[in-house]
């Protein structure tokens, strides 16, 4: 058994003819860039693309295929130079029964497999080359169909105010929605950990995963897991996220809640945090509120005391979080010891010190380790580190 590192949630801008796939993802966020920098920038071993569902995207990893720069393998991934490609779709639920908007992963074992469900999707959508579109069915029809082609169901960053499972407020179950027999994962999200939200009594028979949910290259591996697997294939991560046969997420990896954007319940207007018992904002005056993801689930939490032992879930700051560390810094790092993911989990607080300024290299592993200062973040506001 090896340890890999994963990242599932990472967003396509543009095809490599311009055209739009993630209306708010970068420009250049193509298919190509992610897969380079994944590979030899980032250290990542299994990336999920949830745009592959998008017709010019589909052409353009047939063409990376026939160019023999993307190898299709026996157990189900498409691997590329170090990294092994799993293709996925992030669809968007709204069903009659005002459930939603929820927003889902589906990820599938090949190439033809995604294509088949493209077609599918085609006719219950209004435009299929974009992201994170509306279905127009209901949860467990779309289950249904994701299991019928070998994929994986995973509900996305679940405790997000807008576009999540729970962060609307309107459900307290997701069984008004899914089918919980035909859920692989629970996608946690940016403003939440395992620690928070362990007493939570019906998530407690899911894995956990920490995705990145990236718009921009940049973004890649701001969250991730390290996953105990034979090898980086989709089977093998299947029965990662079952925890069968020795496989498992070893540890996540994520941002302290309290960077997060929607971690504090504050003022819609101006961001500033709400005190308890109050109805009004101290700074604006508005009386419009976003609910923060750790009231929300607090409201949601029935466990005295949970039973599921978890793996470590490691507050990481990105090296680009970092105050000091910069393109240019970053580079050199590159330079030096390859990969982020090295530098992030094997290089030395010495090694770091010889290649950086001293105070920078510090400041670098208190990030690694979670013991940097954080303001708290709400309202659409991420939390700032010092």
């Amino acid at each position: 058994m090896k340890h890999y590192f994963s990242d599932l949630h990472i967003h396509i801008g543009r095809t490599e003819s311009g055209k739009p796939v993630k209306i708010t993802g970068s420009r250049n966020l193509t298919l190509k860039n992610i897969l380079d920098t994944a590979s030899s920038q980032k250290g990542l071993d299994i990336i999920g693309i949830i745009d592959c569902h998008s017709p010019e995207v589909i052409l353009e990893i047939e063409g990376l295929i026939e160019k023999g720069e993307i190898v299709q393998l026996p157990e189900g991934g498409l691997r590329y130079q170090n990294t092994t490609l799993i293709p996925g779709s992030e669809i968007e639920i709204y069903d009659e029964n005002c459930h939603g908007p929820i927003h889902v992963l589906a990820y599938f074992p090949t190439l033809d497999l995604i294509k088949e469900f493209s077609h599918w999707m085609s006719f219950k959508l209004k435009n299929i080359q974009l992201s994170s579109q509306r279905i127009y069915c209901e949860g467990i029809t779309l289950q249904k169909k994701v299991k019928e082609l070998g994929g994986l169901f995973i509900p996305a960053h679940v405790f997000t105010p807008f576009k999540s499972l729970y962060g609307k407020g309107v459900i307290s179950s997701l069984t008004e929605v899914f089918d919980p027999i035909l859920i692989d994962g629970i996608e946690l999200g940016l403003s939440s950990d395992s620690e928070m939200v362990k007493r939570i009594g019906e998530l407690e028979r899911y894995t956990f995963v920490t995705n990145s949910d990236a718009h921009s290259l940049g973004k890649l591996a701001r969250e991730y897991q390290k996953i105990q697997l034979q090898d980086a294939t989709f089977q093998e991560l299947h029965l990662a996220l079952k925890e069968a046969e020795g496989r498992k997420i070893i540890a996540n990896y994520g941002l302290n809640p309290l960077l997060g954007k929607y971690h504090s319940t504050a003022c819609a207007n101006c961001s500033e945090p709400l005190i308890p018992g109050e109805s009004v904002c101290r700074k604006c005056g508005s009386h419009q509120f976003i609910k923060g993801v750790s009231t929300r689930i607090e409201e949601l939490s029935d466990l005295e005391i949970p039973t599921r032992i978890r793996p470590s879930y490691i507050h990481q700051v990105p090296l680009d979080f970092i105050p000091g560390v910069g393109p240019k810094m970053i580079e050199r790092m590159l330079n030096a010891f390859g990969t982020e993911m090295n530098i992030l989990h094997f290089v030395t607080l010495e090694q770091l010190e010889e290649v950086i300024p001293g105070k920078i290299a510090k400041l670098i592993d208190h990030a690694r380790k979670g013991k940097l200062t954080i303001d708290v973040g709400g309202a659409g506001k991420y939390g700032k580190v010092h």
